[in-house]
């Protein structure tokens, strides 16, 4: 079920510095084209950020292999510039971004508890 380095659904958090809040949100409105296309690229798709006014902020992602996914936006020159002006913006990071945000469980997804409801008929 969305494991870190697997396949699947992806959700991760970051800590946003409050006082940078209304200037991560207007980044945001508009990303680069170049980092778009690379985040495409790495296959990561429905891809979104969810932000709480006091800073936290939880991502999701669906991927078929992260690790991949990953190592593709380390090595693809498009992310470097835009990685670089993000780190900035969060709170007790070691790293970038996309490779540093801690992971979350996934404990429910309604589609596979469905599916398991429908095989057993």
């Amino acid at each position: 079920m969305g494991e870190a380095h697997g396949t699947g659904r992806i959700c991760f958090q970051l800590q946003v510095d409050p006082a940078r809040l209304d200037e991560y949100r207007a980044r945001h409105e508009a990303v680069q084209p170049e980092m778009l296309r690379a985040i495409e690229a790495s296959g990561r798709r429905n891809y979104s950020l969810f932000l709480r006014d006091d800073g936290l902020l939880i991502g999701y992602y669906e991927t078929d292999d992260d690790a991949a996914s990953q190592a593709a936006l380390e090595l693809d020159p498009r992310t470097a510039a835009w990685e670089a002006d993000m780190a900035g913006f969060f709170i007790a990071l070691g790293g970038r971004p996309d490779q540093s945000a801690p992971r979350l469980a996934e404990v429910f997804h309604l589609e596979d508890q469905l599916a398991a409801l429908d095989a057993e008929r």
